[in-house]
């Protein structure tokens, strides 16, 4: 028998009969930012692997996991970190894990956390209220350094700090990591390298290391390890961020590649641009390697995941062996199928839609790190390196050369015979798609300017155009056309360090137009992912 206070209940609690239509709870704004990010478990097949290089991969881990705090103190700050835990908001607080802070990175660096403004442009690299004027007038020639962070002292005055002393205490732990690590290491080139990193870590000079890196050419094993990009500073582009990838090598695929790097000279003579900015000559001692990346820490994981590597970046480096050029085969296939391929169905014409395929966005992603290496380093205008030269416009502008020069590699790596899996028409059609894909990332850091800068052009240069279906056609005489007087603009911009042009350049055409942001928001209504986030670490593997 039921009660009159039992049926009172059942109406309180919304419970009056089994029909009862109840509202289901939509997710906040934030939750849907999350569910932007697909999940993906990183692998491989560790069966290839000794017992000792088994072993090696938690150490690698647990160091991987220090750089992942260094990287939090460098870009949002060790306490801000801690007030994180504070939230009661559980989505808040999932998403500020996954861009390391209280800005999202794919759109525009918007707060969203409560009590946070804009993102600081120097991130925790410099102090909060200092100023442009009062960062030139410090004499000191490290503070332009790429590991030193710049502090007050106890009068209020900026000091230079570098990082081996203003990180000291954790990678302290690191040392001794790499000391197991080391032990550990079978094969020569990593053992080796991974004794002159040791050293790196706690000097602050990199040279070395990065130069033992590119002698290791056997080991089945990679580790990316230290402070190494620099997109975070976005005042002055001067100081990296601590990261790490831990890697395992696809040796099939690797070998498949090799025959390229012999190729670089002659590919850099082939540039359309004119001879004086493409006078140097590449390293033919580059690798161009096939990975599976099986832990991501720090910078390379904030926000939208690397899935191609080009290093080191030192210009030093590459004028004596070049650079390796590490293509992520797993995490690439991974936004290929998660996101790629829903944005083509959804705007690529029907009649193109078949030139969207996986091998047509390997090439143009494993070229695209490529062209990091082909043009010049140092300006013909005597303004130095390009990177002193264009200050914090660099950045965008070398990612702008990589991008286009990536696909005129791809294009006449083809057309030579050499790539036999795709078409030129391939890697035009996906290589717009990519962009679409991409240029989700936002406009406000380096590659989503370059992007915005490569999208604008060749849409104003009819590359390609929209039919009535609003669906992307493109012209392949036209994209030809456009790809080579972009390529040409970038090389000229660079050589000769023009970094009046490059700022005004950038700021008028490194933007989202409004008929872009309306395929973006369709995009963005059809549920299709942004980026994907990684189930990582020991129960990933299995270890």
């Amino acid at each position: 028998m039921v009660t009159l206070m039992a049926l009172s209940l059942f109406a309180a609690f919304g419970c009056k009969n089994k029909k009862a239509n109840i509202e289901p709870q939509q997710p906040s704004e934030i939750e849907q930012k999350v569910n932007e990010y697909a999940e993906f478990t990183l692998t491989t097949d560790l069966s290839k692997l000794s017992e000792k290089e088994k072993q090696l991969i938690p150490v690698l881990i647990e160091i991987a996991d220090i750089m992942d705090d260094l990287y939090w103190e460098q870009y949002f700050g060790t306490e801000n970190r801690k007030a994180l835990d504070t939230l009661s908001d559980q989505w808040v607080k999932e998403f500020a894990m996954l861009q390391y802070g209280a800005w999202d990175r794919l759109d525009s660096e918007k707060p969203f956390v409560p009590g946070y403004g804009e993102r600081p442009l120097g991130a925790n690299f410099y102090p909060a209220d200092m100023t442009k004027e009062e960062f030139e007038a410090l004499q000191d020639p490290e503070k332009t350094s790429l590991y030193t962070v710049i502090r007050r002292d106890e009068n209020g005055a900026l000091k230079v700090i570098p990082y081996h002393e203003a990180y000291a205490e954790k990678l302290a732990k690191v040392d001794e990591l790499m000391g197991k690590a080391i032990e550990l290491a079978e094969d020569e080139g990593l053992k080796n390298y991974l004794t002159e990193r040791r050293k790196a870590l706690q000097t602050d000079d990199y040279f070395a290391s990065d130069m033992a890196w590119m002698d290791m050419k056997s080991s089945k094993i990679d580790f990316v390890v230290g402070p190494i990009e620099n997109y975070d500073d976005a005042l002055f582009g001067y100081k990296t961020s601590y990261e790490s990838f831990i890697l395992v090598k696809d040796e099939q695929w690797s070998n498949d590649l090799a025959k390229f790097v012999k190729m670089l000279p002659a590919l850099q003579k082939q540039l359309p641009c004119d001879e004086k900015y493409k006078k140097e000559v590449p390293g033919t001692e580059s690798d161009l390697n096939v990975y599976d990346a099986i832990y991501y820490a720090g910078d390379c994981n904030a926000g939208s995941k690397t899935i191609a590597i080009n290093l080191p970046n030192d210009e030093r480096v590459h004028l004596k062996k070049g650079a390796r050029r590490l293509q992520l085969k797993n995490a690439m296939q991974a936004k290929f199928e998660t996101i790629l391929t829903p944005i083509a169905n959804l705007f690529v014409c029907e009649d193109q839609l078949d030139n969207v395929n996986f091998n047509a966005f390997f090439s143009n992603v494993c070229f695209h790190e490529v062209a990091h290496g082909l043009g010049i380093k140092n300006t013909i205008t005597g303004k130095g390196n390009l990177r002193e030269a264009l200050k914090e416009q660099y950045s965008a502008w070398e990612e702008a050369k990589a991008d286009i020069c990536g696909l005129f590699l791809t294009q006449t790596l083809i057309e030579q015979g050499e790539i036999t899996n795709c078409t030129v028409e391939d890697a035009y059609v996906t290589f717009i798609a990519g962009i679409l894909r991409s240029v989700r990332f936002g406009a406000t850091e380096a590659h989503g300017i370059a992007n915005m800068m490569c999208f604008n052009y060749l849409q104003d240069h009819e590359a390609f155009t929209r039919n009535e279906q609003g669906k992307y056609v493109v012209n392949v005489e036209k994209m030809r056309e456009a790809m080579n007087s972009w390529a040409a603009l970038i090389l000229q911009v660079e050589g000769d360090g023009d970094y009046d042009f490059a700022k005004k350049y950038a700021k008028e055409n490194g933007i989202i137009r409004a008929d872009l942001q309306k395929d973006l928001d369709l995009i963005r209504e059809n549920n299709i992912p942004k980026d994907i986030r990684y189930n990582q670490g020991l129960k990933a593997l299995g270890l």
